[in-house]
């Protein structure tokens, strides 16, 4: 058994920003805190995301504390699966946050007024937690009649290889966030013919986006998490920024969109009003949950589905914090979150103090 004060799991940004703010309070790692992390390497998700995705195409990239990411190791026609994992492996060494990886947390137990935390790689008790595990392990596939008997390939946007791989080929994409548009956009410039389906008219926007605009969007998924609902994306409740390249794919007809399907055939989909299209590829491009399921046995989810927190301190448990969920599932919020959850953990460690000994 090895006890700490604080054990943080997940390496991205939610979790190296907690990391460095239990660092600037005192603790330190190994014996205050750990991180332990389910990836091979440092960079979090961004080290699976396709290679066409450019550091250039990323969207509100922030910087973590205490260091920046400059614009020498910040090429926009890299790969961002090679700049940010970059970036990230340099702040692990600045800070000496000792991450131990590959690490994969099957469960976390009350443990006698601490948390026990079982991993692959043994077992820690600590006073609190920081949760970051974000949401890239738990891709969200929708089931649909027929889906089994389809004779091309499905895919998820975990699995995106880059546009190269549906060269003359008949793709459907499912799903009206970034990631399907980005798709969406890449696949039209190879395929033989892509169709846009989604369950809802996308929103686009244009003009300028400012602070006022994005607290509101915030507010709003902030709303739901505190209602113990699950939580939506950013981008659900603030739309589509509408670029210039997204206004030459609209002006070719690539942003005609079809309401969602009825069902899969053995060689396409089809609506309940006879429409049919024929296709070689599905790709899913319909977002992720909350990796979570290792906190279910301390019994944190409301009957909503979600977990409630306000702020990053979960509802039922203040020794659990949630950071990068909900409305810190954005670089900056994950830097604010990280702040904020340590704040609150110092409070309560300092008003319960450790039993000796331990």
């Amino acid at each position: 058994m090895n006890n700490v004060d604080v054990v943080v799991v997940g390496a991205g940004q939610a979790g190296l920003s907690g990391a460095y703010h239990l660092r600037r309070a005192g603790y330190e790692p190994g014996t205050g805190f750990v991180v332990l992390d389910h990836s091979p390497a440092p960079g979090g998700a961004w080290q699976f995301r396709w290679p066409s995705l450019t550091y250039g195409k990323v969207h509100g990239m922030y910087d973590l504390p205490g260091m920046r990411l400059t614009s020498d190791d910040a090429d926009p026609e890299r790969p961002s699966s090679e700049v940010v994992p970059a970036y990230f492996a340099r702040y692990e060494r600045a800070f000496d946050l000792r991450v131990v990886r590959p690490v994969h947390v099957t469960a976390v137990r009350e443990d006698d007024g601490r948390l026990r935390v079982e991993t692959s790689a043994g077992t820690w008790s600590a006073r609190a937690l920081i949760n970051a595990t974000g949401t890239w392990d738990r891709p969200f596939w929708p089931r649909y009649p027929g889906q089994e008997t389809f004779r091309g390939r499905q895919l998820h946007t975990a699995q995106y290889p880059g546009p190269e791989a549906f060269a003359g080929q008949r793709v459907i994409v499912v799903g009206g966030g970034t990631s399907g548009v980005q798709h969406l956009l890449e696949i039209a410039e190879v395929a033989a013919s892509t169709t846009w389906v989604t369950r809802r008219p996308p929103v686009f926007r244009s003009g300028p986006f400012g602070e006022d605009q994005g607290r509101a969007a915030v507010s709003l998924v902030e709303e739901r998490v505190r209602r113990g609902l699950p939580p939506q994306s950013v981008v659900s409740v603030t739309g589509l920024p509408m670029t210039e390249a997204m206004e030459r794919a609209r002006a070719r007809g690539v942003l005609d969109r079809l309401p969602m399907f009825d069902r899969i055939t053995t060689s396409g989909v089809s609506w309940a009003d006879g429409r049919a299209v024929a296709a070689d590829v599905i790709l899913w491009a319909t977002g992720f949950r909350a990796a979570i399921d290792h906190l279910a046995p301390l019994r944190l989810r409301e009957p909503g589905g979600g977990i409630a927190v306000e702020g990053t301190r979960a509802v039922r448990d203040p020794r659990v914090h949630l950071v990068g969920y909900g409305p810190s599932a954005s670089t900056v919020g994950a830097n604010r979150a990280g702040r904020a959850a340590v704040r609150e953990i110092r409070a309560l460690l300092d008003a319960a103090p450790a039993p000796a000994g331990v």
